[in-house]
């Protein structure tokens, strides 16, 4: 034992001798003493040129230590950030957790805030749809799920098919009969023609815009509809802070590994399942930029062939996946409408032409008074027989070839005068609009006067109106005279109002 103490000894040593042998080297470097003793032995000897040498000589030497010395601090200072990055790294994973759990109790706050908004209707758009047990009894597990909300949808509708009703509405009772149960269902009051204008904007695509001023029932329109047609509208509030279509329909969380469903997203898979009429509204749509959030829908919704409506919601495919999420990818079902309400203040964007030419803008700014109704209760309609009446309308009730001769002259005019034209798109839908209007009972020259007032002449405010003052006056004796005096109400009384702007 005696024996390998002492080879202990003499080898830890050498290990020990070296560290003094360094910090004696260290501590030599910087002594100075010893460097002036060697300065005072040379002096007495050094010519003048000579002095100017050993001063060059002591400065690099001191600036070869400084660096050294610099050197040394920058290392230690970065090893200690280092360490404190990946510290605060672990505290940021923590904080963002504790943000997620914040959002989803701010969310359903917000629910709630939008449940009491339209408690006056009896519904419920926050109320949190839990499955427990399948249609067919089957209990359901969606915790590997991803998509746990759009699972739960496959396991409800396992062992359903989509109900066709048998329905014979005509489009003028399906108007009358939506006033009615409004006025005596829900205490809400419409007018008839506006009631028209709603149904044939909803044969002119997928996107309506509600806008007027505050207070008007614009919200509450897309909700008497839900409930008119038995399949009640999702609430979709739209926030300041959206900035694309992750915020409306979710987005795949990487730290929880789950996609964060919205109701929205719920609702467009729900649809996919039935031919029922579904609605989606966009509440306050433009209190954050329109063309930001909403953009795929813009497009993916201008597409004429159906089938190519797919809209991408993660890269990858999982095998648990929802069964109609194919690739990642979810078609847009063709029994969806997208309404969206706006208030035009001074908190909110303005809508810009892509939107607007893609809608079907529909102004509320009148209440109407309580008015006696028959008692009506809700309908069941099939979407794709609604959209067998407005296809119906659409040969039955086509513009008269006097009113299109007048119509080709306007837009020669309006091109003229105001540099404006009717484009193909907005051509397309007021042949739409206008027989649609027509078989809900309305009169062919009120169609073409509002639809030509919100879709083509509304651009007349993104002109200098100083430069078209002139012009208005001469413009309303052309239309009194080409469509006969004070027919085109709403489009006289729009160019007035922007003359005393």
């Amino acid at each position: 034992m005696n024996t390998f103490l002492r080879f202990f000894y003499e080898f830890i040593s050498v290990f020990f001798d070296g560290l003094v042998t360094i910090g004696k080297g260290l501590a030599k470097t910087v002594n100075i003493f010893d460097y002036a003793k060697i300065l005072s032995s040379y002096r007495d000897n050094f010519s003048f040129i000579e002095w100017i040498f050993v001063g060059l000589s002591i400065i690099l030497f001191v600036l070869i230590i400084g660096s050294v010395i610099v050197l040394l601090i920058f290392a230690i200072r970065k090893y200690i950030r280092l360490g404190k990055s990946k510290l605060n790294q672990e505290e940021l994973l923590e904080e963002i957790a504790k943000l997620h759990d914040q959002v989803a109790k701010l969310m359903k706050e917000k629910d709630e805030l939008m449940a009491m908004k339209v408690s006056q209707l009896g519904l419920k758009p926050g109320e949190e749809e839990t499955l427990e047990e399948g249609e067919s009894g089957v209990e359901v597990d969606v915790t590997n799920s991803r998509f746990p909300k759009l699972t739960m949808l496959d396991q409800k509708y396992k062992m359903t098919k989509p109900k066709k009703y048998a329905s014979t509405y005509t489009l003028a009772e399906i108007a009358d009969n939506m006033r009615c149960f409004a006025a005596s269902q829900l205490r809400l009051y419409y007018d008839i023609n506006l009631l028209r204008t709603f149904i044939a904007g909803l044969a002119c695509g997928k996107l309506i815009i509600l806008q007027g001023i505050s207070g008007t029932g614009k919200t509450s329109l897309a909700y008497a509809w839900g409930k008119f047609v038995k399949r009640d509208s999702c609430v979709s509030p739209v926030q300041p802070s959206w900035r694309d279509k992750t915020e409306f329909v979710g987005y795949f969380n990487e730290f929880t590994k789950k996609f964060n469903e919205t109701e929205a997203l719920a609702e467009m898979y729900e649809a996919r399942f039935d031919d029922d009429v579904h609605t989606i509204i966009l509440d306050e749509m433009n209190i954050a930029r329109v063309e930001y959030y909403f953009a795929e829908f813009l497009s993916l919704l201008e597409i004429p062939q159906r089938s190519e409506w797919i809209m991408e919601l993660v890269p990858n495919t999982w095998p648990d996946d929802p069964k109609l999420v194919d690739h990642g990818k979810l078609l847009l079902p063709q029994n969806l409408w997208f309404i969206g309400t706006i208030n035009n203040d001074d908190s909110t964007f303005m809508v810009t032409d892509k939107v607007y030419d893609r809608a079907m803008p529909i102004d509320i700014n009148t209440k109407v008074a309580p008015f006696k109704c028959r008692e009506q209760e809700p309908i069941e309609i099939n979407s794709s027989y609604l959209e067998s009446l407005f296809e119906e309308a659409k040969e039955k009730y086509k513009i008269s070839p006097a009113n299109l001769e007048k119509l080709a002259d306007l837009d020669q005019y309006t091109i003229k005068h105001f540099r404006i034209a009717f484009g193909n798109r907005i051509t397309k839908q007021l042949n739409t609009f206008v027989p649609v209007f027509m078989a809900a009972g309305g009169d062919e020259l009120t169609a073409i006067d509002y639809f030509i007032t919100r879709k083509i002449y509304r651009k007349l405010e993104q002109l200098n109106i100083m430069f078209i003052r002139d012009e208005i006056d001469p413009f309303i004796t052309y239309l009194n005279k080409t469509f006969g005096k004070d027919t085109m109400k709403e489009l006289i009384k729009y160019v007035e109002n922007l003359k005393k702007q």
